[in-house]
């Protein structure tokens, strides 16, 4: 289903206000997706907006986004220095709600830490953390990375069969976004590949050509004193290619002609 289409679909099945908070918030992402250098500020903004408006009264909720890649979990966005220290903490253990609850697949909620048995020693660590709750949320992705929403709360019983519901939604259409940013993070990964795969290119058949014209030799054996000088000097190919183009020319930066 599109990103456009499930967003509907979210706001139809809540109604009211609640369909209008999640009409915002969408705007919100998108706005995010526009103006985020990177996936890394988009997410850290993104956790800040859904700790906010979950968050009720003096009840202040932390949000942590962790992601799994190459089966190795990284915290990559939070809302607050708590979150962040916890979606660590529980990293480095291994195990812990939020992980159980990304390689599952399934949300975990858990309304009282200190009657939870399960991971003794996290429990530990973030009841001595003021945090009396916890909800976690897999988000649903269409990219090889796994991602799940962590939400920490300072009272037990904090979330309600309506609060799930509504961090739910918030998460589902938090993810949509998440692709969006991914896609377009893989594209500009794949430019500046290109554009840096051309510019070697362009300097290299530059310095073959100067080397030619030195030398007078054929192409193959201008290449061949190219590789060979690389080699003695354990120096990149491309770099001994600048330094080659540069004491001729004087330029530093070689533009090519697919250059923005």
């Amino acid at each position: 289903m599109p990103m456009s289409e499930d967003i509907h679909t979210h706001a139809s099945r809540l109604g009211g206000d609640s369909a209008e908070r999640l009409e915002d918030f969408v705007v919100q992402l998108q706005d995010l997706i526009l103006e985020s250098p990177d996936v890394s500020d988009f997410l850290t903004d993104m956790a800040t907006i859904i700790a906010a408006r979950l968050s009720r009264g003096g009840n202040h909720i932390s949000c942590g986004i962790t992601v799994i890649r190459n089966k190795r979990p990284t915290t990559v966005a939070s809302s607050d220095s708590r979150a962040r220290s916890l979606d660590e903490l529980q990293n480095s253990f291994g195990d812990g709600p939020c992980l159980t609850a990304l390689r599952s697949g399934t949300m975990l909620y858990v309304p009282d830490l200190d009657s939870e048995l399960r991971w003794p020693e996290y429990n530990h660590a973030a009841s001595a953390a003021a945090i009396g709750s916890i909800l976690a949320i897999p988000m649903r992705l269409h990219t090889p990375a796994q991602a799940v929403v962590n939400l920490y709360a300072p009272n037990k019983d904090e979330f309600s069969r309506e609060g799930m519901d509504a961090a739910q939604s918030l998460t589902g259409t938090a993810a949509k976004a998440l692709d969006l940013a991914l896609s377009i993070a893989q594209l500009r990964t794949a430019r500046d590949d290109l554009s840096a795969a051309l510019k070697s290119r362009t300097v290299i058949d530059t310095a073959i050509g100067v080397i030619l014209a030195q030398n007078r030799c054929s192409r193959d054996e201008a290449f061949d004193i190219l590789v060979k000088t690389s080699s003695h000097r354990n120096i990149k190919l491309r770099e001994v290619a600048a330094s080659i183009v540069s004491s001729v020319s004087g330029e530093h930066e070689f533009a090519t002609p697919y250059d923005e």
